[in-house]
């Protein structure tokens, strides 16, 4: 049974993370971030992750700073929680995925070694109005903060993530959600158990 449930507590957060990696795609996100609950059910949805996230404490009245990053952090715990060894994993997977005129290319690789880079294809314009918030004025959710969130669940799962968007649309929900989609396909590839595998999936014989 790939699960977990992962509860962080820190003085500026408290949140809880139940993931069945083996699911159907069901979720119930509510990071007290709208944009970021809906683009995590996308990503649970493509990913077939059930998926639960709640904030029970937020410090909201700061800003989303520590809230968007403790969410990536609780996410990487809960999936390196459910795969345990890692022993049978494909590992490593890929999607490209549209939306409108963006194309968005994910690549994962569950090595033990969190990394995340982002790559994108932008003039001056389009990726100014990403970065400073005004594509999403309620909440200020930016690109920055998108970056920031892959970051912490790279680095907390012990995975290697690459994307790469390209061109990016002046719009940030346009430009982030397919890069969500594609993030589950690509992890839904790499977390299935490949009945040729017969242990971890490292020369080393380990995945930290």
């Amino acid at each position: 049974m790939r699960k977990a449930k992962i509860e962080r507590s820190t003085k500026e957060t408290l949140i809880e993370v139940r993931l069945d990696i083996d699911g159907n795609g069901g979720s119930m996100i509510k990071t007290s971030i709208g944009f970021l609950d809906h683009m995590l059910e996308l990503f649970a949805f493509w990913g077939h992750f059930d998926l639960k996230i709640i904030t029970k404490k937020a410090d909201l009245n700061v800003d989303i700073h520590h809230i968007n990053e403790d969410i990536g952090i609780v996410l990487g715990q809960a999936f390196k929680e459910a795969l345990g060894t890692k022993e049978g994993i494909k590992r490593i997977g890929f999607a490209s995925v549209p939306m409108e005129n963006v194309v968005a290319n994910v690549t994962v690789d569950i090595s033990g070694r969190g990394n995340s880079a982002l790559d994108i294809n932008s003039n001056q314009e389009s990726f100014s109005k990403l970065v400073d918030g005004t594509a999403e004025e309620k909440e200020k959710y930016d690109l920055s903060y998108a970056i920031h969130f892959f970051e912490s669940f790279a680095k907390h799962l012990g995975m290697n993530l690459n994307i790469k968007v390209d061109p990016i649309s002046a719009d940030l929900h346009t430009t982030l959600e397919p890069v969500f989609k594609a993030l589950g396909v690509a992890l839904d590839q790499a977390t299935q158990i490949d009945p040729r595998r017969k242990g971890i999936p490292s020369t080393k014989g380990v995945i930290d």
